[in-house]
């Protein structure tokens, strides 16, 4: 059966799998169905809407990116201390034991926590592996001073493009934003064309057969990204 996409979905997210849907559906022969077509129609109104919004609004998008950036920056660190908890040099093994049990006090999964959290987190974190015993620790650790400061850079940059996101927002004044647009183009997806996908497919599968796996499968890679960047419930939800 066709999921419904996650509502939590990136705004980005969502306007490249509405993209892709289009695409799939312009490949077919399906054009005579005038209920589909229709749907069709009002779903690539929206994403035409939807992409000059984000293209507008740029920041939003950049907020991503810095986010995904300092999540590599964050893995790097723990993988990097992991590997030397088997170094045979007594000095470094004890070294990356000491750093380690800092890191896991805050664990890998704050990079599926929510913007803000993950600030807080990672804040507090970097704030006791600067610590003059952790900083004695990491000095023996080949590279993790370089990836340490790394981080500092991404989470420093994460704040400040999030900084002029939010003043944007505060700017749209009474615009439709990507957001609002987001909502429309989800209600289409989930509301109007899962639905009665689901339905065709079960009635014509040699007519919408092609189009039913097409759509499941975009959606479906879509959502299986989502859930492995964010474990927490909220992030799963959909519009049922």
């Amino acid at each position: 059966m066709i999921e419904k996409i996650i509502f939590n979905s990136r705004t980005t997210e969502i306007n490249a799998v509405s993209m892709r849907m289009i695409g799939g559906y312009k490949n077919t022969t399906l054009s005579s169905d005038v209920h589909l077509s229709s749907m069709f129609t009002d779903l690539e109104s929206e994403s035409a809407l939807l992409t000059s919004s984000i293209n507008r609004s740029k920041a939003e998008s950049e907020l991503d990116e810095k986010d995904s950036l300092r999540d590599q920056q964050v893995r790097a660190l723990f993988y990097l201390v992991k590997g030397y908890l088997h170094h045979p040099q007594a000095d470094v093994k004890s070294a990356a034991e000491t750093v380690e049990k800092v890191l896991d006090r805050y664990g890998l999964n704050i990079t599926g926590e929510s913007y803000s959290i993950e600030s807080s987190l990672l804040v507090s974190m970097l704030d006791d592996l600067s610590k003059q015993k952790l900083q004695d620790a990491i000095a023996l650790l080949p590279g993790c001073a370089e990836v340490k400061t790394a981080l500092q850079t991404a989470q420093t940059d994460f704040e400040t493009t999030r900084i002029a996101y939010e003043e944007e927002k505060a700017h749209e004044g009474t615009e439709q934003n990507a957001t609002t647009i987001k909502k429309a183009v989800v209600g289409i997806i989930n509301e109007r064309i899962v639905v009665y996908m689901r339905a065709m497919e079960l009635v014509e599968e040699p007519t919408y057969g092609d189009l039913a796996r097409t759509i499941a499968t975009i959606i479906a890679e879509n959502n299986e990204v989502v859930k492995k960047r964010r474990k927490t419930p909220e992030e799963e939800t959909v519009n049922p």
